[in-house]
Order: C-alpha cells, then structure tokens, then sequence
C-alpha cells in the first residue's frame, strides 16, 4: 500500500473506529469480542481498501455483521457467556432500579439467537430500514420482520419492564 493509502485508512480508523467499536460490541456480548470482531473487520477492509475508500464504513459494518454471525454458526451454543465489567459510576438512589433493568435487558440480549440479535442491531442500533436489514444480512424483508417481531416478544417475555425502559430511552433523546 501506499503510504497515502495508508494515512486515509488511518483517518478512517481514528474517525469512526468508536462507532464501529460500539457496534461491534453490540454484536459479540463483550469488550474483548467486540476488539476481536473489530481488529479482523479493519484487517480486511485494509487489505481492499483501494476499492472501497469511498464507501468504506458500511463495507466494514457488513463485514462486522457476516462475521459475527458466521462466528455464531461455527461455535456451539453456550449456555454462559462472559461480558466485560460495566464501567464504574456514582450511583443514586433512582439509578437502581434503572442498572438492575439494563443489565436485566442485556443478558436477555444475549440469550437472542444469532440471527434475532443481528436484526435488532441493524434495525434498531444501527436504525437501518427492514430493506437495508435484509439486504446486509443476505435475506427477505419478511424474514427481517419475521425475526425482529419474535425478538421483541421474546424480549418482553424475558424483560416484564422492557417497554418501561423503551419509553424512558425515547424521551431521553
């Protein structure tokens, strides 16, 4: 490469490397899985990076998507999965109850099969449309529905308070 293309990919890295990042660990669960996840999405985007510099950020994010869910279908299922530590902060009283829910939330997240998990991140962190869902994941629009419909049912089974959080999520934007 050269030592332009380089400095491009560098700046690509340092701008939208946290955004990737979070996607990415939306994606594996955890921090070490989502830096994993995210070194080998960035390696491979490098390694095309002449073709793909115009256009680079949704080429990295579907690379992120395939292989996660690839990773998924290669390792068997596992009934625990390890999660990083949330970050410290000073907790008040109404915090509580909102950690307790969160962290309820989270782990229901996880127990999503592969597929449920991928289309809830696309649709609802990414907020692509259910077209653009099914076109990154490789499948039909109903399948894109289909999916996000039983994850959110399976969500309110798991999370009795999920809507409460939902709500309070929309009027914090």
């Amino acid at each position: 490469m050269t030592e332009v293309t380089d400095r491009e990919f560098t700046a690509f890295v340092n701008e939208r490397g946290d955004a990737l990042l979070r996607v990415a660990y939306a994606l594996a669960g955890n921090q070490h899985g989502a830096e994993d996840l995210l070194q080998n999405a960035l390696a491979k985007a490098y390694a095309r990076w002449p073709r793909i510099r115009g256009d680079a950020e949704p080429y990295v994010r579907r690379i992120l998507y395939h292989d996660q869910v690839s990773g998924w279908r290669r390792r068997s299922r596992r009934v625990e999965v390890p999660v990083a530590h949330p970050p410290e902060r000073p907790v008040t009283r109404d915090d509580d109850h909102d950690t307790d829910l969160r962290l309820l939330l989270r782990d229901a997240l996880l127990a999503l099969p592969p597929r449920q998990r991928a289309v809830l991140t696309l649709r609802y962190l990414e907020d692509l449309s259910v077209e653009r869902t099914a076109e990154v994941l490789g499948c039909r629009v109903g399948t894109v529905a289909s999916q996000a419909s039983r994850a959110l049912a399976k969500l309110r089974h798991l999370v009795p308070a999920f809507d409460e959080l939902v709500d309070r999520e929309e009027v914090n934007r």
